[in-house]
């Protein structure tokens, strides 16, 4: 009976997770603030951020989930590449992830302690001393909070890179978004004879965005008919969009498709790595962005759901 104890309190501790909140994703955030700040002013870069004030800018949402977290997370850490790059490091491949029906909070946090550990790791090799920055505990931050501070951090790593995402950086992302529609649409036995269209010279980065709220728009209305926990993006507005306002939109498409991989039984297929791409150009992006959108519309349901 003894050993039989023994047996279940071990069991019982093995099994037993630590309990992450969106509070202690935040303070982990701030810190990944805290550190971005630091290396604005060692680098004597003139900046419009502090770890006071979160702007809420129009690329925000009040209705975020944790995978939109931690999809942002990955553009942080593609702009650490970036800054990588521009001091002559070697270019790290971003962490991806199987898709998740219900991302938890502990996943982000995960993602969090990687920025940190890389943010470490730049300042090792440029052999920059930094004070230890104090950890800080909150109460009531949402998801959504959490969003905005990861917002902010990205906002402000294109100031210490400066410069923003290209049209060869957004390029990339959507041939990874190209990936998973194509995959989703093999997975539902669906036939795919789209082309894509002939590269209209006239289209810009805004013309790209629209097209990339077009296909959020269809993919929430899969989300509300298999009863998945949606996102509405009618928030995300602006009146000139940039390459990087394309970006951000291509990683929240990302996003929420991976509800979608997992509800049809495509958990194991992971997202994958960009490639490098040189010289495209904003129309390039623009048609590619198009033809995603024609594969999109090909799903006008997941009944075809396979476990």
């Amino acid at each position: 009976m003894k050993i039989f104890f023994s047996i279940l309190l071990l069991s019982l501790s093995l099994s037993a997770k630590n309990h992450i909140s969106p509070n202690d994703v935040y303070s982990q955030s701030v810190l990944i603030d805290e550190e971005i700040i630091f290396l604005l002013k060692y680098y004597n870069i003139e900046h419009a951020h502090d770890n006071k004030t979160i702007v809420k800018n129009i690329m925000l949402t009040s209705q975020t989930k944790p995978r939109n977290s931690w999809q942002k997370t990955y553009e942080i850490m593609v702009k650490i590449n970036l800054l990588r790059n521009k001091y002559k490091l070697a270019m790290i491949e971003p962490v991806n992830i199987e898709a998740v029906l219900n991302m938890s909070s502990e996943l982000v946090y995960e993602q969090t302690q990687r920025v940190l550990t890389e943010l470490q790791i730049f300042k090792t090799r440029m052999n920059i001393k930094s004070p230890k920055f104090q950890l800080k505990t909150f109460k009531g931050k949402t998801s959504a909070d959490v969003f905005y501070l990861l917002s902010h951090i990205s906002d402000a790593l294109d100031e210490l890179n400066q410069g923003v995402f290209t049209p060869s950086n957004v390029f990339a992302e959507n041939i990874r978004l190209y990936d998973d529609l194509t995959t989703i649409l093999q997975h539902l036995n669906i036939e795919d004879k789209t082309i894509p269209y002939k590269i209209n010279q006239d289209s810009t980065p805004t013309d790209t965005f629209n097209i990339a709220k077009q296909m959020l728009e269809i993919i929430k209305q899969l989300h509300i008919k298999a009863g998945i926990d949606f996102v509405d993006f009618s928030e995300f507005k602006t009146d000139k969009a940039t390459s990087s306002d394309v970006f951000a939109l291509t990683q929240m498409i990302i996003a929420e498709l991976q509800p979608i991989k997992a509800y049809i039984g495509l958990s194991d297929y992971v997202t994958p790595s960009a490639h490098k791409y040189y010289g495209k150009t904003s129309v390039e992006v623009n048609q590619l962005m198009s033809w995603c959108l024609r594969k999109l519309k090909l799903i006008t349901n997941l009944e075809e759901r396979r476990e």
